[in-house]
């Protein structure tokens, strides 16, 4: 059974910096695109970032500039690295993973819990 699961969310001030890391477990037999999201209170989920088995990046326009996602494949970790933080990037932080289970089935998406990101003075 496929997991995701986050950590390193908290309290930041405004114009600081917050890295956030998620692992997967379960041992799928493939794992494709993983990626960060995010959900403000009466906002609807969106993308901040997200990166390829093959390390290809995107963003967000909002977080350009301010992350940087990366990928360990070996064990099956993403990072979310930010910086400059503002009030409005205030937000429930989600974990997301592309994941074929196993050999001929198809892929599913899956989440983490969720990590809370307070961007406060």
């Amino acid at each position: 059974q496929v997991q995701l699961v986050e950590s390193g969310g908290g309290l930041v001030q405004p114009g600081g910096s917050l890295r956030l890391s998620c692992a997967l477990s379960g041992r799928p037999y493939r794992v494709d695109d993983m990626g960060w999201y995010r959900q403000a209170p009466g906002k609807q989920r969106e993308l901040v970032a997200r990166i390829t088995a093959g390390g290809r990046e995107f963003y967000a326009d909002v977080m350009e500039g301010r992350a940087a996602i990366s990928r360990n494949n070996a064990k099956n970790t993403v990072d979310l690295q930010m910086s400059n933080l503002e009030r409005d990037d205030t937000a429930v932080y989600y974990c997301n993973a592309k994941v074929t289970t196993t050999w001929g089935a198809p892929y599913t998406y899956h989440w983490g819990q969720g990590t809370q990101v307070t961007v406060s003075s």
